[in-house]
């Protein structure tokens, strides 16, 4: 493991659980019966652990990080879309003509789109909609029907790559990450990777992406079984990567990682976003006390990904697109749930007279 990877993975630190407990306490303690607030409740505390204080700062600035990446999978067939299409939609992002532009300035939060391994040349700068940074690996990953779809050490620079982009992020003045993907064909390392990393079987966590039909559902259920079958036998999260993942995968993981080492909190998209946290799960456990689960996605695998993370999902809107939509429409939420402890009275203000 390299030196960069091994001092962010020494950095995550548990939640502090003294904050915790007084958010828990101080939730106890506000104008309203309790428990009546449900997952806003649990949610608090969770971001006063993250934060080490109670009541927490509330986010903001959030800033999503879009991970982009081709796929060498696409010759099998398994989607009908063209990996043109992958460096259309970030220059669409970089002019702010993109689902995510739209959700993302009705959040108040940046774009950064990141190049991972997208088969096209691009210019890093700053467009109208978001920031484009080069991270590339490579043009797309390899064919993981027939082989390993990177090397080791191409996973390990990729999730490095997430890294920085999330120290960069936070050294801009961000206090909430958010993930977000693009990549034609993405959905099939995805399942592959949950297949993985749960021990599920692949016709479970194997859907339709971008709606495909049964025969390309049968076919891309045979490959990702396919791949799957090929892991050695006690392989690490990052062997799993390397063999099935895509370059946005892992790039995905490192922000969760370097959220985590910074003590900032991150929102989870949807199955793609939680495949790559499955991989820091396995890197890094306590990482993922750092996540929110923005909301669950339509993709079957997404589900089991999110209850192997043991993350409860803020939204349910049958969301497929990625891009982080589902993430950042949760961002209001979490932001909500900091200034409930931070400006809501308490029972014992209002019994007093107070405000």
């Amino acid at each position: 493991m390299s030196e960069v990877l091994s001092s962010t993975i020494a950095r995550i630190q548990p939640l502090d659980a003294e904050a915790v407990a007084a958010a828990e306490t101080a939730q106890a303690g506000l104008v309203k019966p309790a428990g009546s607030l449900g997952v806003l409740e649990a949610l608090s505390a969770q971001l006063a652990g993250i934060a080490r204080a109670c009541p927490p700062p509330v986010p903001a600035k959030p800033a999503v990080g879009v991970f982009a990446g081709d796929h060498g999978v696409l010759a099998q067939g398994v989607t009908p879309w063209p990996s043109d299409i992958t460096f259309v939609m970030c220059n669409v992002f970089q002019a702010g003509g993109a689902a995510i532009n739209v959700l993302s300035r009705a959040a108040g939060a940046s774009v950064t789109v990141v190049d991972m391994g997208v088969a096209g040349p691009y210019a890093e700068g700053t467009g109208p909609g978001a920031e484009l940074v080069s991270k590339k690996v490579r043009p797309a990953t390899s064919d993981l029907a027939k082989g390993a779809a990177m090397s080791r050490d191409e996973a390990i620079q990729a999730l490095e790559a997430g890294i920085a982009v999330a120290d960069q992020l936070v050294d801009g003045g961000a206090d909430l990450l958010v993930t977000g993907d693009m990549g034609i064909g993405n959905t099939t390392p995805s399942a592959a990777l949950i297949a993985a990393l749960t021990g599920t079987a692949a016709d479970v966590v194997t859907g339709r992406g971008t709606g495909i039909d049964d025969e390309t559902l049968a076919l891309k259920t045979g490959i990702v079984a396919s791949a799957v079958e090929r892991i050695a036998e006690g392989a690490d999260a990052i062997d799993v990567l390397a063999e099935v993942g895509g370059f946005e995968h892992a790039g995905i993981a490192g922000f969760v990682l370097g959220g985590a080492a910074r003590g900032v909190p991150v929102v989870l998209d949807g199955v793609i976003a939680g495949s790559a946290a499955l991989v820091a799960q396995g890197i890094a456990p306590t990482a993922i006390d750092y996540c929110v689960a923005g909301h669950r996605s339509a993709e079957p695998g997404h589900r089991i990904a999110l209850e192997k993370l043991a993350l409860r999902p803020l939204l349910e809107l049958d969301l497929r697109l990625g891009e982080g939509t589902g993430a950042v429409l949760a961002t209001p939420i979490v932001q909500a749930s900091a200034r409930i402890l931070n400006e809501m009275a308490t029972l014992e203000s209002v019994m007093a007279g107070g405000q």
